[in-house]
């Protein structure tokens, strides 16, 4: 801005002085002034000159120096935005990965609820078959067995036991006095409590259906009760085991006239929650009679020790007397050595003189 101020007034002493030229050649003036005024014109040509090609020069250095400056800024520019593309690019594919990875296990879940699904249908139709069902319970039992009481712990259980009446129970409890072995035997009547409370079929039916899973069930406790309990061999009660905690549940909320006909037949009716919860029971008490018993056993062991500390002190008192009446011995036999040391002492002191009275001196 400063250079084109300067041009202007440069532009403005030209035009003013070629004016006064002019009037001096109309007015005929000195030659002289004309003169110098020709050569100052041609001076200020070249100093003209010289300042356009100076302002030329700056100019183009200021245009330089603000292209590089612009260059630069954009350099500058293009690298934060670069650098911001990369980190929004990172993040972007790091949340893909995460989505792709979610996506991954959510499929993975669908597969394995799919063939969850089929093992529910296989499962359904296996237990549709009465002895597949037999031992599906009995396997049940077996496992709440092993968890309470451990595996192959053959002093406590046993499976498929054989008793004097020629019946099998799918286990027996062999607890000691006063409990005694108790039988336990697995049942599962699912077919007619699947009818009957299956909302889609009629009232009539359902009904129908609950009378026959109510003869199912009193014919399990009657058969449970006349062969596994036997006077002298087991105790005077059975269980019986029921594999689904959904039929123990309907049992236990809608039909007392089961818990009532089991309980006059001294048949305990049990799901694997409850039966596992009297197992842990009564695993308990066989092991408080056992502590009990080797208690019993410590008890006489402390009477039998008690009776030889007795005879230890007495004969510790004794020999503490006689040690008492040879301490007072060997008291007194010091006191007669101490007595006769003393007459030695006594006896080495006396001298003998040799004198013309042959006199006896003692010192």
């Amino acid at each position: 801005m400063e250079y084109i101020i300067i041009g202007l007034l440069v532009c403005i002493l030209i035009v003013g002085i070629i004016g006064l030229i002019k009037i001096s050649k109309n007015k005929n003036n000195n030659l002289n002034i004309t003169e110098k005024l020709g050569s100052f014109e041609t001076n200020l040509t070249k100093e003209l000159g010289n300042f356009k090609y100076d302002f030329a020069n700056n100019l183009n250095k200021d245009f330089e120096n603000l292209n590089d400056r612009i260059e630069k800024k954009l350099v500058l520019m293009n690298e934060k935005v670069n650098s911001r593309l990369d980190e929004n690019f990172e993040k972007t594919n790091k949340t893909f990965t995460n989505v792709l990875e979610r996506l991954t296990k959510i499929d993975e879940a669908q597969k394995k609820i799919d063939s969850l699904s089929t093992e529910i249908v296989s499962l359904q139709s296996v237990l549709t078959d009465k002895k597949t069902r037999g031992i599906f319970g009995e396997v049940n039992l077996n496992y709440i067995l092993k968890s309470v009481f451990g595996e192959k712990n053959d002093k406590i259980y046993s499976l498929q036991y054989k008793l004097s009446n020629g019946a099998i129970a799918d286990s027996i409890v062999h607890a000691p006095e006063p409990l005694g072995s108790i039988c336990i035997d697995s049942k599962f009547p699912l077919e007619n409590y699947e009818r009957m409370t299956n909302k889609s079929l009629s009232k009539e039916e359902r009904d129908m259906a609950t009378k026959l899973f109510k003869i199912d069930v009193k014919k399990h406790i009657e058969a449970i009760s006349s062969k596994y309990i036997i006077n002298g061999e087991t105790t005077n009660q059975a269980i019986m085991f029921l594999p689904a905690e959904a039929i123990f549940a309907e049992i236990n909320a809608y039909h007392p006239d089961l818990l009532k006909e089991a309980y006059n037949k001294r048949v305990w009716i049990t799901s694997p929650t409850t039966l596992m919860s009297t197992l842990t029971t009564v695993y308990m008490i066989i092991k408080n009679l056992e502590r009990n018993k080797y208690a019993k056993i410590m008890q006489l062991e402390l009477n039998k020790l008690a009776i030889e500390f007795g005879r230890y002190k007495e004969r510790w008192d004794k020999l503490t007397k006689s040690i008492d009446t040879v301490s007072r011995d060997v008291k007194d036999i010091h006191n007669t050595t101490e007595k006769i040391t003393k007459r030695f002492d006594s006896i080495n002191k006396v001298e003998f003189v040799n004198n013309e009275d042959q006199e006896l001196i003692t010192n």
